[in-house]
This record gives structure tokens, C-alpha cells and sequence, in this order.
């Protein structure tokens, strides 16, 4: 999995951003049923010239969809839109369904994956509790879990075990959608004459996370990308740690603590 992924929630033209994305040496974009863009992505895809071996592209399924039958129903469908043999990593677009439907969910996912439909299972908005169910049904664990995740809303408790399970922690809301104008973000990015938004990816970069920035604006994706060629010292990091609110941090629907 490419460690920087390009998200395309809210993206309208999909298709024209994955192909920015691309020219910018994104190779990972992070799509979902809910988001209806999967067609335009695989439409991006095809047009890139890219071998599809060289990308990874994850999708998710939503609460409404949840359950067996609907699921596997869903992954076909996934598959006919994007117009892929197989998608890289699936996952469980959030736990708000219920338990008796989560372990369904994951365990249609897992027979996709088995049948080579589905390369990686993961999880996105899962809390603590939602991981322990899944072991305690006695299924392997997932491979990532996508959670809101930045300075504001760091989500320590989820994180610390993620790490702890070898579970990879995806970061949605990265650059905490463009609301970067804090004078801790503003002064770090004048001492390394960098953007805001390049200092926040590289924050999460540094703690060990897969940070899915998106933009529809070229210069931006662009930008967002350029965050190789410098690092954070030991004191901006420790600058931008101090920042988190908890949950009270959160700027977006952050279900994590669904029953």
C-alpha cells in the first residue's frame, strides 16, 4: 500500500482529479460506494496508461448495505463499476449497522477475498470494541482501519491498539478540511517555507499513518504530494502532539463510538 493515497469524497469529476493525481505520482485513491464516483475512478484508471498492478485502490461499503447477501451483491457491483477483476482494499465504510451485521459485512468481505475478488479487508471508523468483536467472532483481523484522524482528533485509544494488532491506520481529514490557519501550522510551515497542508501530511506520515488528502485543485494535489524532501524535528512534532482536542476535535461525522 502506497504510503500518501488521494481521497475523492465529495469529487464530482473524479475522473479528471484521479488523473492529476497520477501525473503527481499518487498510485493509491480512496473511493466509496457512498461517494458515487467508483466508475469515474476506474474510467481514470484506464485513461492513465498506469499498469492497474501498480495501482491501489480501495473502496468501502456503507451501513444501508451491510449484511451478507448485500454485500457480496455489493462487491459485484463495485467491481462492475470500476470495471476491475479485483479491487485492492475493501473496506467496512463504518460500524453503524450493528453487531450482527458488522460480522456479516466481514464476513462476505472475507469470502471475496478468498475467491480473489478483494486483495485486503479492512475497517474504517472502528473503535476499539468493533476490532475485540471481530477477534472474539474468531476472524482474522482486518489489515487497516480508516478513522478520522489529525492534530485536533488523534483518537490515541484507537490508534495505540491499531499499532498494537498490526493493524494500519488510514487517516481521513488529514489537512482537517483546509482549516489549517493555526498559528502552530502557520509558523512550523514558515520555518520549513512549506504549506500548511504539506506540514500536516508530513505530521501523520511521521506518526506511522496513511494520510488520504484530497483536492480537486491540480496546484494542490500537486503540493500535497511534494512532502518526501523534508522532515518534522523532534520540537514540531512534539508542537502539533500538544494540539488534541479528543472528540471534541472531530470536524467530521467520526462514528467511532456507534453501539
Amino acid at each position: 500500500m502506497p504510503l500518501l493515497g488521494f481521497g475523492v469524497y465529495q469529487n464530482y469529476d473524479a475522473r479528471s482529479s484521479c488523473l492529476e493525481a497520477f501525473k503527481a505520482g499518487y498510485r493509491h485513491v480512496d473511493s466509496a460506494q457512498m461517494y458515487r464516483n467508483e466508475a469515474a475512478v476506474g474510467e481514470a484508471v484506464r485513461e492513465s496508461g498506469l499498469n492497474r498492478s501498480d495501482l491501489f485502490i480501495t473502496t468501502k461499503c456503507a451501513s444501508r448495505n451491510h449484511g451478507y447477501e448485500s454485500t457480496l451483491k455489493g462487491v459485484n457491483e463495485s467491481l462492475n463499476r470500476f470495471q476491475f477483476d479485483y479491487v485492492d482494499l475493501f473496506l467496512i465504510h463504518d460500524p453503524l449497522s450493528g453487531a450482527e451485521k458488522r460480522l456479516a459485512t466481514y464476513k462476505a468481505l472475507q469470502e471475496c477475498k478468498a475467491a480473489g475478488k478483494i486483495r485486503t479487508v479492512g475497517v474504517s471508523n472502528y473503535n476499539v470494541k468493533h476490532l475485540e468483536e471481530i477477534r472474539n467472532a474468531g476472524y482474522d483481523m482486518p489489515s487497516v482501519n480508516q478513522i478520522e484522524l489529525h492534530p485536533f482528533c488523534q483518537q490515541k485509544t484507537i490508534v495505540d491498539y491499531c499499532l498494537k494488532n498490526s493493524i494500519v491506520v488510514q487517516a481521513y481529514c488529514p489537512i482537517i478540511r483546509g482549516e489549517m490557519n493555526h498559528e502552530v501550522f502557520t509558523s512550523i510551515a514558515a520555518k520549513h517555507k512549506r504549506e500548511p497542508a504539506q506540514i500536516l501530511i508530513r505530521w501523520s506520515l511521521q506518526k506511522g499513518y496513511v494520510p488520504l488528502p484530497k483536492s480537486a485543485t491540480p496546484s494542490r494535489i500537486r503540493s500535497n504530494a511534494q512532502v518526501y524532501d523534508f522532515e518534522l524535528d523532534v520540537d514540531d512534532m512534539a508542537r502539533i502532539d500538544a494540539l488534541d482536542q479528543g472528540k471534541q476535535g472531530a470536524i467530521s461525522w467520526n462514528p467511532v463510538d456507534a453501539d
